[in-house]
């Protein structure tokens, strides 16, 4: 389990003062914005409660191309081509239009940092409060109140620095899911949609190298976890090992709120139905990175980046949608249709395309075309320019004046 890095006695010095940008949470969206603003020449701090990769929440699986675009390859661990799901009713195995790789938590996240050119430190966020600085927000932390024009929030679904009443399970739109790493090994990626284990979800033994990461996701954050996770572990015959966990939102968020910006969960940028959130973590904090940066160096206002933030957001929202939708019929589906669905989605030009559509979204290109230093064009020019990108996002929408606003 991780062990907090709270920095103790003469380590735990004042950081209190002013910075550009401060980015709260240090994992895969915090990390990314980060990224982008390397070379910059902003005084970027990062703050995390615990070291950067210290804290695996994850199953830690993406598209291999993500890890190839990003320069993550080494974080590798193992890749998959096919997945192997097992209903009550038999099993079936889906040829994935692209591979899939599980990765070292930490080892990626070292090397995310390895391109920032940030200044990080351990530090609890607190919340906002009130400054007498124009144009500058105020963020409490054990260490002291830290100002920045431009703050962005990745901390996680707590959504912490946002205003008003804070959401909390059950009642929040969440999932839960929890996960055991027994020493093992295996060449089979494997999802499992049965009802013996739950009732509204999904199990899953991903394979890491020396270790396969077995889990239990449930889209009711009432059900407990945590028994199904020990039946599914005990009936592959994995054996035991610590427990980790977190609860998933499972709906998109507005990415700005009062002058701060949200990337990550924070945000809701993690998809229904199938809880992947690293690749969208990445996705959106590449985006906002490039917003950010653009604002440093002059080329927009901070109120253009939030605008332009808000519309690439928003512009994802009909493919969340119905991916809450799917999320939302799969526990209706009567157990005996699920391998026949899944055997028509695998074999039929049309599941073929639905898959490959999923795996569209988020694309990998998009990583490779804004590595630092951004491209000097728009975010709207850069989805355009990727194949098949494009096709059905609106990208100029009017705004509440009947304007024309370009992402």
């Amino acid at each position: 389990m991780a062990k907090r890095a709270t920095k103790r006695g003469d380590e735990r010095t004042d950081l209190s003062g002013s910075r550009d940008l401060l980015v709260c949470g240090a994992s895969f969206a915090g990390l990314m914005v980060a990224r982008q603003m390397a070379g910059s020449g902003a005084d970027v701090l990062l703050i995390d409660r615990y070291e950067i990769g210290e804290r695996q929440t994850s199953a830690c699986a993406i598209p291999t191309a993500w890890l190839e675009n990003l320069g993550l390859i080494e974080s590798e661990r193992q890749r998959f081509d096919t997945v192997l799901v097992h209903t009550a009713h038999g099993s079936t195995r889906l040829k994935m239009p692209f591979s899939v790789s599980t990765f070292d938590y930490r080892v990626l996240c070292e090397l995310l940092w390895q391109g920032c050119d940030a200044t990080f430190e351990t530090a609890k966020v607190n919340g906002r409060v009130e400054t007498s600085a124009a144009g500058l927000i105020a963020v409490e932390t054990d260490r002291g109140v830290i100002e920045a024009p431009l703050v962005v929030d990745a901390l996680g679904w707590k959504r912490v620095l946002a205003a008003g009443a804070q959401f909390q399970p059950p009642d929040a739109p969440l999932s839960r899911g929890l996960e055991v790493h027994p020493r093992a090994s295996s060449g089979e990626f494997v999802i499992w949609i049965n009802r013996r284990y739950v009732p509204a979800g999904y199990g899953w033994a991903f394979p890491a190298g020396d270790e396969v990461r077995v889990g239990i996701g449930s889209f009711d954050p009432g059900f407990n976890v945590r028994p199904t996770t020990d039946l599914l572990a005990e009936d592959i015959g994995s054996g035991e090992s610590a427990y980790q966990g977190n609860w998933i939102p499972h709906e998109l968020r507005p990415a700005t709120a009062d002058g701060v910006f949200f990337v990550g969960d924070s945000a809701g940028h993690c998809l229904p139905a199938t809880a992947e959130g690293i690749r969208t973590a990445l996705y959106f904090g590449t985006a906002l990175g490039t917003e950010l940066r653009a604002v440093h160096e002059d080329h927009q206002t901070k109120g253009q980046a939030i605008e332009n933030y808000h519309q690439f957001n928003e512009a994802h929202r009909p493919q969340f949608e119905l991916m809450l939708k799917f999320q939302r019929l799969l526990p209706k589906i009567h157990p005996r249709l699920v391998k026949p669905i899944l055997k028509a989605v695998g074999s039929g030009p049309l599941g073929r395309r639905l898959l490959y559509r999923y795996f569209e979204f988020a694309p990998p290109e998009f990583a490779r075309i804004l590595a630092p230093p951004p491209a000097k064009r728009s975010l709207k020019e850069v989805l355009l320019a990727m194949p098949n990108a494009g096709d059905d996002r609106d990208f100029d929408r009017p705004d509440d004046r009947g304007n024309q606003v370009e992402i």
